[in-house]
């Protein structure tokens, strides 16, 4: 069940109504639909899939209450031990064991030694990269006592499986989703229309704009050998879009979705697009996911004290298990590795923290430097986007090189040849008009929560409604063909 879809549609109405007003005014009724709903949810793609998000929550729900219960500093590190292994282990098997069999083989076989091992058979659990991360960080939390064991089961399983955002984040900690399960909560009139209006914005850059960017997309990078080199930069252009529009649209309906039940959950997109320098780009792209690594991996191991090797050698461990974290592949790991050279200057020069306001914060457009700044910005993180794209390493090395070698500055007659018969009923323009009015509202709105949340604003009702219902056209008129969510892969 993905988010643009049908099922979708009715499944959250149905839910909404049972939770409210069926049983509205009982906490654990409540918590037991949400868990019923959650498991439904992701029972969707494939019931078989339940059994390792029971199994992980039954491991950190009883992992937490060992912590609680011993006081030996050796017994609780064997049961944190347990969580890890569990977690990174059901990981390590579904999404990493192939991808490393085959490494080895590789190097193995071209030093003369002849390996053949056996591939495991297995597909990749929708969502297991985001709900073990998500238990983990309950486990980790509570052994270092930051916060305290759950004494509630239906909430605590409620609260690793909470479907809005269980597939594919935002990445939550038990520190602030976790309590929201065991407090009473009320339909709040004005939370539901934010959530409504959060989840039409992100509807829209999912179907709209990620959906027919997809298509170029796909088009470019499996035939971009009879491309010029312009057509391949607006391939990696238009990818760029297209994963945030689809990241982002997705983190928007998840957030929106849960406010309609009453929670909050965390931001994870801060218009990323609008960043000066790649050190504000990851503090604004996949911001669950990058504050979990800063602090149970970045942080221990040191983070920004120490001399400077140590320094370098943190920054390219976390971007690099980043990278690692988003799939099995080389492309993946070469991805992170080129985010960390990009960020090691602004380290070595002290200037990592140097933009952590808003851009332009109080004025209507920025600073000639400043627009600069955020080109340039773009331009490195587009084409770091070539590697996550890319099927293999042979295919962005040299995709990068005939962008850099060939025709890179205009098009030929050839290529919008094949632009037209390959995008066939995908008009570029359209594309283009609609990524041009997301990046200039976003722009707009760039020092609210979201790009629909209009509290404070001088937009009139009427204004506002004629807005929201261009939006809800252009879903249904200019919407995409169906893709599913580019995240759900990891």
């Amino acid at each position: 069940m993905i988010y643009n879809s049908i099922e979708y549609a009715m499944f959250v109405p149905i839910v909404f109504f049972f939770y409210w007003y069926i049983f509205g005014n009982n906490l654990k009724l409540q918590n037991i639909i949400l868990l019923v709903a959650s498991y439904v949810f992701y029972g969707w793609w494939d019931y078989r899939f339940l059994t390792l998000i029971i199994f992980s929550s039954v491991v950190d729900y009883s992992v937490g209450l060992g912590l609680e219960f011993y006081k030996k500093v050796y017994i609780r590190r064997s049961l944190l031990m347990i969580s890890l292994l569990v977690n990174l282990g059901m990981l390590a098997v579904f999404k990493y064991y192939n991808f490393f069999i085959l490494s080895f083989a590789t190097a193995a076989n071209t030093v003369g030694w002849e390996i053949n091992p056996d591939r495991l058979n297995i597909i990749l659990p929708v969502g297991i990269s985001f709900y073990t991360f998500q238990t983990l960080s309950y486990s980790i939390d509570v052994y270092r006592k930051k916060i305290n064991h759950s004494n509630d089961p239906i909430a605590f399983f409620a609260f690793v499986g909470f479907f809005p955002q269980l597939v594919a984040g935002p990445i939550e900690r038990a520190s602030n989703l976790l309590p929201q399960f065991l407090k009473s909560r009320r339909f709040n009139y004005s939370k539901s229309v934010d959530g409504l209006r959060q989840i039409l914005w992100g509807l829209f850059k999912k179907v709209v704009i990620a959906d027919n960017c997809a298509i170029v997309v796909n088009n470019i990078f499996d035939n971009y050998s009879g491309y010029s080199g312009m057509v391949l930069l607006l391939g990696a252009i238009f990818f760029s879009f297209q994963i945030y529009a689809d990241f982002s649209g997705y983190s928007d309906i998840a957030i929106g979705t849960a406010r309609l039940f009453g929670f909050n959950i965390m931001r994870n997109f801060s218009f990323p697009y609008f960043s000066r320098d790649i050190a504000e780009f990851w503090r604004c792209w996949h911001i669950s996911l990058s504050t979990w690594f800063r602090d149970y991996v970045y942080i221990p191991i040191g983070g920004s004290h120490g001399s400077i090797f140590v320094q370098i050698r943190n920054i390219l461990i976390i971007f690099v298990v980043s990278g690692m974290w988003h799939g099995a592949n080389w492309t993946f790991v070469l991805w992170g590795l080129l985010n960390a050279l990009y960020f090691i200057p602004l380290l070595l020069r002290k200037k990592n923290r140097l933009n952590t306001e808003v851009v332009a914060k109080g004025k209507y457009l920025p600073s000639i430097k400043e627009a600069i700044q955020i080109m340039i910005t773009f331009v490195m993180v587009s084409l770091a986007w070539v590697f996550f794209r890319a099927d293999n390493l042979k295919h962005a090395f040299n995709y990068l090189y005939r962008l850099f070698s060939y025709q890179t500055f205009f098009f030929t007659e050839i290529d919008l040849k094949m632009l037209r018969r390959m995008t066939a009923g995908t008009d570029i323009i359209y594309i283009l008009l609609f990524i041009i009015f997301m990046l200039v509202f976003e722009w707009w709105q760039r020092e609210k929560q979201h790009a629909l949340e209009f509290y404070g604003t001088s937009l009139n009702i009427v204004s506002r409604w004629g807005l929201f219902y261009s939006i809800a056209f252009f879903i249904l008129w200019f919407g995409g063909t169906q893709q599913d969510f580019i995240y759900f892969q990891f």
